[in-house]
């Protein structure tokens, strides 16, 4: 894994100053602590930070072949087959990597070299010949790259907004519609940014930039097809599945360097594991954090998979009330990041690095096979709504849903507001708001009566309703995990692994995001997705030989940090201090008097806002460190 950064002037091609492509990548230094690399030419320079993965001593980059060369981040995977194709047509080659595999392609494909990866992939390529400069992403969004134009007419890259902070020309200036994103979901969507003007390349786009011509907008070279459906019995899909996953797990275990596995002890990573053992010879590396706290530690579950699988197992245990890596996570995401489940992602990464350089995570099996709750709220909402006219819905359940008071402290099955509010819509809109944090009326509460009249009815939930309502798919599943892929986890699960696995220089691979297994996946019909209540039905039941069912079939947890408790104890000052904040008053666009309330209602237990009180402790952090 690496970092990359370039300037690229598609007017007159001004001269690149080394340095300060130098000091980009230096900015990156976490994400390749191996070696770096500079190259300019009129109008161009690029730069990369390289952490060695395969040909530990060829393959330096940034790479040249003729008027070609490139800056790449990640791994190709089918690089092998795609040499031997390329040697065919004539291609000669002079490492034993897969860098060169892209500038051999882009000459004989174009474009049409995207097509043929199988990979996880940010890289940039100039041709000379052509004066145009290639950025491209890969199919879901696995490696970042970022982008802006600046003053003088260059475009400027870097794998990490970071990168591009350390030019000087461009303006930290915040977004309030991104402020406006990141409260609803807890991330900054990758088709916004904190910083106004900048730009995150989407996943599965490229950037097709030629001299003399104005910046275009980026392409779609990808999408994922829900709309059409497998047809064969559950055991025929289920091998066909499993088939699929060992194939994602096997070509991601080829490395120069040692390799291993996190290990949770949930189906996802269990099931990785169980494919890797299948695999290889010599014990898998697995590591696992457990919380000093019984009802968030997993640990039994990862031993007993582990044991099973006689793996080289390592465990570590935090305490659950730990907040000491709040400003390390500031600093690894740039933009505010409000997942606390980042704080054990670290961890467990921190970890694995003590002892591997590349790991491999069951991250992607949830959107692709229907894994979260939320899909079977919304499956058992849908047949409601199904029942009644839209018009009776909006004014019986929606009367409810004002009427019913918000009891976060109240047993689940006595908090029905949301669920009210959520039959009143239609299924979009309700899915839209059901993955959010903080709701459209609190927002409304927080922000000023500047910030509402700057937004000017902008609201963060209307992209995914948009997608849901644009994707190729024929089911109200279907949308939902579309609009999840789109959204959620290039934003939320691939940045966080990214960004903390590259702040210890480990390089995380995600098997069950490749996407011949992701496109199987998105034809399978509903009932093998979502069954009798239960998420990712086909790959439980398919994963029978190799995982007993108290693996397969326990509740889901995930790292869950108990976050609302921090801000009752350990952080219950800080909450205070929120609404005393400087950096946040001085914006303008927040109610100072309506966070500290907030923050009083969580600390003395009248409500429930961990999640919020979180969010604004990690924005405030991160603007500080951004704009100062």
């Amino acid at each position: 894994m690496c970092g990359i950064a370039g300037i690229f002037h598609p007017g007159i091609p001004k001269p690149v100053d080394p340095q300060r492509i130098g000091r980009m990548i230096d900015a990156l230094a976490h994400r390749g602590p191996d070696g770096d690399g500079v190259w300019t030419a009129p109008g161009v320079g690029l730069g990369h930070r390289r952490l060695s993965i395969i040909d530990l001593a060829g393959s330096p980059q940034p790479m040249r072949d003729d008027a070609l060369t490139v800056t790449y981040n990640g791994e190709i995977y089918n690089f092998a087959e795609l040499r031997a194709e390329l040697e065919e047509r004539g291609a000669r080659f002079r490492t034993a990597g897969d860098t060169e595999v892209l500038l051999h392609g882009w000459r004989a494909w174009g474009p049409g070299l995207l097509d043929r990866l199988n990979g996880m992939f940010a890289f940039a390529i100039h041709d000379a010949d052509a004066q145009a400069l290639f950025l491209a992403r890969d199919r879901l969004g696995v490696k970042p790259l970022h982008w802006v134009e600046l003053s003088d007419g260059s475009v400027a890259f870097a794998s990490e907004l970071k990168g591009l902070l350390a030019h000087p020309l461009l303006r930290r200036t915040p977004d309030l519609r991104a402020v406006e994103d990141y409260l609803a979901f807890g991330y900054v969507p990758d088709d916004a940014c904190l910083v106004a003007g900048v730009h995150k390349l989407a996943a599965g786009h490229f950037l097709l930039i030629a001299r003399g011509r104005p910046v275009p907008a980026p392409r779609r070279w990808w999408d994922l097809d829900f709309s059409n459906r497998a047809r064969g019995s559950a055991a025929a899909l289920g091998d066909e599945l499993v088939a699929r996953m060992r194939d994602g797990v096997r070509s991601r275990m080829v490395a120069d360097v040692p390799l291993g596995a996190f290990l949770s002890g949930g189906v996802d990573s269990s099931a990785v594991v169980a494919l890797m053992a299948e695999a290889s010879r010599d014990a898998i590396t697995t590591c696992t954090i457990g919380f000093d706290e019984a009802g968030h530690d997993e640990r039994a579950h990862a031993d007993a998979v582990a044991a099973r699988f006689a793996t080289d197992h390592h465990a570590r245990v935090v305490r659950s009330d730990d907040a000491g890596l709040i400003d390390t996570l500031v600093a690894a995401f740039d933009e505010p990041f409000a997942d606390a489940s980042a704080l054990a992602t670290y961890q467990v990464c921190a970890l694995a690095r003590e002892r591997v350089t590349v790991a491999l995570s069951g991250d992607g099996a949830d959107e692709a096979l229907a894994g979260y709750r939320r899909y079977r709220f919304q499956a058992a909402e849908e047949r409601v709504r199904a029942l009644m006219p839209a018009g009776l819905r909006r004014d019986a359940f929606g009367a409810l849903g004002r009427w019913y008071p918000k009891a976060d402290w109240a047993p689940r099955p006595l908090r029905a507001k949301s669920t009210l509010l959520a039959l009143a819509a239609d299924g979009d809109a309700a899915y839209a708001r059901a993955v959010g944090v903080t709701t459209p009326e609190w927002r409304a509460r927080l922000f000023s009566a500047e910030a509402r009249r700057a937004l000017g009815g902008y609201r963060a939930e209307d992209r995914y309703v948009a997608t849901m309502r644009a994707a190729p798919a024929r089911d109200a599943l279907d949308r939902a995990q579309y609009a999840d892929i789109k959204h959620w986890l290039p934003g939320d699960i691939l940045t966080k692994v990214d960004r903390t696995s590259m702040a210890v220089g480990l390089e995380a691979r995600e098997p069950l995001l490749d996407h011949r297994l992701i496109e199987f996946a998105a034809t399978l019909p509903v009932s093998m997705r979502l069954r009798h209540g239960q998420g990712k039905w086909l790959m439980k039941r398919a994963m029978r030989p190799y995982l007993p069912r108290e693996i397969l079939y326990r509740p889901k947890m995930g790292f869950v940090t108990p976050i609302g408790a921090w801000f009752r104890g350990a952080l219950a000052d800080e909450a205070a201090a929120l609404a005393r904040s400087r950096t946040l008053n001085d914006t303008g666009w927040f109610d100072m008097a309506a966070i500290g309330a907030m923050a009083a209602e969580h600390r003395s237990g009248r409500g429930e806002h961990g999640r919020t009180l979180w969010q604004f402790l990690m924005l405030e952090r991160s603007m500080a460190r951004l704009f100062g």
